[in-house]
């Protein structure tokens, strides 16, 4: 049986416990207490779907980029390093992001398919695109090729 994300950043936590990587740790318990939060929430039913799981992946390690952002601008370079590590560990239960070129070709194929020409047809390719591509290109990315495809 395949495991879920849940399962697996639960057996990491062991091994990091085990390993003494605090940094790690604090990550991972970060991750597992959002799962553990979003799992509570009104129609969910405790359990997450990959989908859900993967968001909650790519706001954990936006928080974690933004938070260092601010801490280099205040002049405080050892939290900026905790945030930017935090976020290091908790990008590798992404799925691997898509070349540039494997981007243009599906994009091009959501394009045809949704039947788009126009740079005004953008939000129809990208309400098929971010379902198609999620976790495999980053939504900023994705529009900036999709208008560009589009000639907007």
């Amino acid at each position: 049986m395949k495991m879920n994300l849940f399962d697996t950043v639960s057996e990491d936590i062991k091994k990091a416990m085990l390993a003494k990587e605090k940094d790690k740790l604090e990550a991972l318990r970060a991750v597992k207490s959002a799962f553990l939060l979003a799992r509570t929430e009104p129609g969910v039913n405790g359990e997450l779907t990959s989908e859900a799981e993967l968001k909650i992946i790519r706001k954990l390690i936006k928080q974690r980029k933004e938070s260092a952002e601010i801490y280099q601008q205040q002049g405080r370079p050892e939290l900026a390093e905790k945030e930017i590590t935090e976020a290091a560990v908790i990008e590798q239960y992404l799925p691997a992001q898509m070349s540039e070129e494997e981007l243009i070709r599906v994009l091009k194929a959501i394009i045809e398919k949704a039947g788009a020409t126009l740079p005004a047809h953008v939000g129809k390719v990208m309400g098929i695109a971010t379902k198609e591509l999620a976790g495999k290109a980053e939504g900023k990315t994705i529009m900036a090729h999709v208008r560009q495809l589009l000639g907007g």
